[in-house]
């Protein structure tokens, strides 16, 4: 059964296969016949999400490599069709044959649904939310979408979250901005034992310091409570501004590094995967004209700015066209590395 796709597909889309499987779509470098995801929802007999009768399970709480890695096991032992090595992107993965979608999840249109007929207390906030964000940004409405389980149906107003999409980089900044300004009024701080508990789980997890906790936390401008519900904001692109086919360059793991290097544009770190380029770089202590730091991993999305000195946990990887780069939240780093500011 092949789904109707609605445009480009897109990081945090979703699908739902034959087998009643949810996947959530990760960036944007997809096969012609299948779709680069990992696996976020199962059926299940009880589960706090459900949609009419048919209880879900949550596969994955966050996304973090040695979660995915979990959910690969799982599929390549049950469902081993979901699990393919990539020849292009040079990963192992999971991946969505179209032909077993049985319907193809777009955030913008579920958003669009939402603000014409909000369904319960949580879409009315959800609709409530962007009609604040629109203008105090000075974007419309349509620049938004919503993605996780509200999109798919299966959300509890009792207790789950609002995750938003914002389409474009110029909208995305636009929104930033306008989250900085209404911080406080009517958008509020998360809760200090919330905050607590990220805190403590993000400083074991990627092994950071708490000055490395502290700017992490100080770039965290996309997560919020509007009233008392959590809030995440995500970018994505455009049509447009998808800039790399897929097969147009080919990828080879080198191996694991450590790099230091120089941001020379994050002008695309704001969307997943995050794209920095770099220049001035030293890979294990010895120059090697690595051009990108791609970090798969949400934590380090808009993390660091032009001029500012990083070091790079990560998979070195060679292009085809030669050019190199070193990728984050890959499962080539036993806990998928990670970035922080280094002078």
């Amino acid at each position: 059964m092949m789904a109707d796709i609605p445009r480009r597909p897109k990081d945090r889309d979703f699908v739902e296969t034959l087998e009643g499987f949810f996947f959530c779509l990760v960036g944007y470098l997809h096969p012609a016949d299948r779709y680069t995801a990992y696996l976020k929802y199962t059926p299940a007999e009880r589960g706090r999400w459900a949609r009419g009768d048919v209880h879900y399970h949550r596969e994955l709480a966050y996304y973090h490599v040695n979660n995915v890695v979990a959910t690969l096991a799982f599929l390549e032992r049950d469902h081993p069709r979901y699990v393919w090595r990539d020849p292009v992107q040079g990963l192992r993965f999971s991946f969505v044959p179209r032909e077993a979608v049985r319907r193809y999840y777009a955030p913008e249109a579920a958003l669009a649904r939402i603000l014409d007929r909000p369904a319960d207390p949580l879409e009315r906030e959800a609709a409530a939310l962007v009609e604040v964000l629109a203008p105090a940004a000075g974007v419309p409405a349509d620049s938004f979408g919503i993605t996780g389980s509200v999109l798919l149906g299966i959300h509890d107003p009792a207790f789950s979250d609002i995750d938003l999409i914002v389409r474009g980089a110029d909208a995305a900044l636009r929104v930033k901005r306008a989250i900085g300004r209404l911080a406080d009024r009517p958008l509020l701080p998360l809760e200090p034992e919330r905050l607590a508990r990220w805190r403590a789980d993000t400083a074991e997890r990627f092994a950071l310091t708490p000055a490395e906790l502290a700017h992490v936390e100080s770039r965290r401008w996309h997560y919020f409570r509007f009233g008392d519900r959590y809030v995440s904001v995500h970018a994505t692109r455009r049509d447009d501004e998808i800039r790399e086919a897929y097969g147009e360059r080919t990828y080879r793991l080198r191996r694991p590094v450590t790099v230091d290097a120089t941001i020379a544009d994050a002008r695309e770190s704001l969307f997943l995967p995050a794209v920095y380029r770099v220049a001035d770089a030293r890979v294990d202590g010895r120059p090697l004209p690595v051009g990108e730091i791609v970090s798969y991993e949400g934590l380090f999305c808009d993390f660091a700015d032009p001029g500012e000195r990083v070091r790079a946990r990560g998979a070195l990887e060679e292009a085809s066209d030669g050019s190199l780069r070193v990728v984050i939240g890959t499962a080539a780093i036993p806990d998928g590395g990670a970035l922080s500011l280094f002078s």
